[in-house]
This record gives C-alpha cells, structure tokens and sequence, in this order.
C-alpha cells in the first residue's frame, strides 16, 4: 500500500484518540471536526471525544440526505455531509477591507486578521483531494489567493480512511478514494466489532509521527492491520455509481449543443446547491457596503455561483442568461476546462452535488447519457447528436 508500511502502523484505543484531540490543543491547534447539527453532520470547533457523531450514519441518494442512527457506537461511520474544508479554508465571507470617514479624512482600517492555528480530524480521501485541487488553483497558479494562503499554512491533517460508502459516492471513478494516499498528517482507519474499537493510525508526515509519539500507541500486529485494509476495500466494493472519464474533456467539447443540456434544463432549479456543498468551486463575488450615516464602508468577498445570472453580467447583460447555459456552463467547467486551466478535473467523486440538488439531478448520469447517445450516434453513422 502507499504511504507507511504495516510494520509502520499503530494501533490507538478510544482513550488515546481522545488523547491525540488533548495533544493537538496542547500545541496550540483549534481541533475542528465533525458534530451533529440541525439533523446533519457538519464541521465546527471540537472540544473532546463525546462531541464526536457517535453511533451517526448518514442515508444518502440523489436529492436525500437523513441521519440515521447505527447499531454500533463508530465515531467516523458516516460518509459526507452538506459541508467540506473549503468552509475554513475559502470561507463565504470574508471582509477584504474597512474605512472610516471622519469630515474631510477618509482613514482606511487594519484590515489584517490571524487565522487561528487548525487541525482538521476526520478528512476524507475525496476531501485531500479537494483541498489539493483548491491548493491549485489558489496557491498554485498565476495569483496567488493571499486569504486562503493564510488559512491553508500550518493545517495539521487527520485524515480517515472510508469502511462504508454512500450510493452517491463515485470516489473510485475519480481515482481519489476512499483510501487516502497522500496530504496528511495522520490517517486513521477505524474498526469498530462487539468486543473492540479502535483504529489504526499512520503518520503521513514528521509532524504527524512527532504528534503519533505522544501517544503511547502500540504497534498495530498484523492480523489488524489485514482487517483495517479489509474494512477500506469493502467501502470500495460498495461503490456502485460511476463515471467513465475516459476523454471527458473531448466528449464535452464536442458536444455543445447536445439535446441533454435541454433536458436537464427542464429539471434545474439554478439554486447553486451543487456550487455551494461542492468542495472545490471557487468562485467569489465582491459586494461594498456603507452604514447609513455614510461614513463607515466595507468591502466583502462572498461566494458567488454561475448558476446565478448575475455571475456572468457584463456590460449589457447576462452573458449566460438560460438555466440550460449555465448547467452546461457549471459541468463542462468542472470536467473539460478545468483540465484546460489546471491540469486535473474539478471533480473528486465525493457525490455532495447529487445529494444536495433538490430535484436528485446527477452528474454521472448526464456524463452517461451525453457518452452514450454520441456512441450510438456514431455507431449508425449520423455524426453526434
């Protein structure tokens, strides 16, 4: 396997994670993680184990998300919720400037804030790969993003390897899950029976295995670590949804006017649920704003969508005005081009957009449906469609 070898791994008890939640405070990290919120699982601050989503799995499928209890007492027996990293590592608000008026004086504000020092517990596979694409496309290419640098240094990653998968994940098609390979700290992979739970732990970095040292953590035997690579392979085997990636971008490409941008439009709301859960859109707007005496302003960067018309405004008006156009706009975008503009695919198979789209739209299926009418199309010798 990647990362540590099975004579590398460790194996902590209930009482030592806790402990390794006591360790990262003691270093100065805000542990955030995962917490039952308003019938969902999010991410917020985490004092202790007991905030943890015990004994909490999540029943997903296109345009259904509920929490379900388990008969077990898993802490990581979930899959995904509405949120991702991206909520602290590319907030939806962030003030980008302040000024005062005083009579004549226009006095502009310290603006500069420090982000607290984090650890993420309980990232999964699709998320690293996330967090790495964003780490693309905002550190990595021509601009770099100042605010989301600030946020994304020093992050100390635990991460966790998925044992279930969801009927929206299509992790495996995207070929970033559910085993994570790279871009943490710790991963951990938990196995819970009747008679144990614990987890196998690897370090995946020297603060990682500087952290791992403190916990008093025995050495995973063999038979164990079996069972936990078990555990993963079995969350892989549940996958059912796919995408066929193979020449995506040419596929899209060459089918700009096909009839399924008309059939899915029939069917989207333009809500930009898909943008707003999806962990690695990026796109902002920037808004002013003024008290009403006129002499306090602000400047405020907020996540914006091009399923929103206004997106897209130019001088004139909405260069994408149809619902059709800015479907086509959002997945042409995050399959074709975005190999154009960074080298990879926007997407990480982590299925959010299709759990959280009201009316269950599925982004696998209009891949499949565009693939296989232009296969058929050109199978009987009539060009695509």
């Amino acid at each position: 396997m990647d990362g540590a070898s099975v004579a590398e791994r460790s194996l902590l008890t209930l009482q030592q994670l806790e402990h390794l939640i006591l360790v990262l405070h003691r270093r100065g990290y805000e542990v955030i993680g995962p917490l039952v919120r308003d019938g969902a699982i999010v991410y917020d601050v985490v004092d202790r184990l007991s905030d943890l989503p015990a004994g909490w799995t999540d029943e997903q499928e296109a345009g259904r998300y509920r929490l379900q209890r388990r008969n077990d007492g898993a802490l990581f027996g979930y899959v995904v919720g509405p949120q991702s990293w991206k909520k602290y590592l590319h907030p939806g608000e962030v003030r980008l400037l302040a000024a005062e008026r005083h009579g004549q004086t226009l006095r502009i504000l310290n603006n500069e804030t420090t982000p607290p020092r984090r650890a993420f517990l309980g990232v999964r596979a699709c998320e690293l790969a996330a967090i790495a694409v964003q780490d693309r496309v905002l550190l990595g290419d021509r601009y770099r993003d100042s605010v989301y640098a600030s946020r994304r240094e020093g992050i100390f990653i635990v991460a966790v390897n998925c044992t279930q998968a969801a009927p929206t994940c299509f992790c495996t098609s995207m070929g970033t899950g559910p085993r994570v390979r790279s871009g943490y700290d710790l991963a951990l992979t938990e196995l819970v029976g009747p008679d144990k739970h614990e987890f196998v732990v690897e370090a995946g970095s020297e603060a990682g295995a500087e952290v791992s040292r403190e916990l008093a953590r025995a050495t995973a035997a063999e038979d164990v670590c079996q069972q936990a690579d078990a555990a993963v392979e079995r969350a892989a085997s549940q996958i059912k949804r796919r995408m066929d990636t193979t020449n995506i971008r040419e596929l899209l490409y060459s089918n700009f006017d096909h009839p399924r941008w008309d059939n899915v439009a029939q069917r989207c709301l333009t809500c930009a649920n898909c943008t707003m859960v999806c962990p690695t859109c990026f796109c902002t707007t920037v808004e002013d704003v003024s008290d009403i005496t006129g002499t306090h302003a602000q400047r405020w960067r907020k996540w914006d969508s091009c399923f929103t018309q206004n997106f897209s405004y130019i001088h004139g008006g909405s260069v994408r005005s149809s619902g059709k156009s800015r479907y086509r706009q959002w997945m042409t975008h995050k399959l074709a081009s975005w190999i154009d503009q960074f080298g990879s695919s926007g997407c990480v198979g982590c299925g959010r957009c299709i759990s959280w789209c009201p009316v269950g739209i599925d982004i696998t299926e209009e891949v499949r449906a565009i693939r296989e009418s232009t296969t058929s199309s050109k199978e009987s010798g009539h060009g695509n469609s």
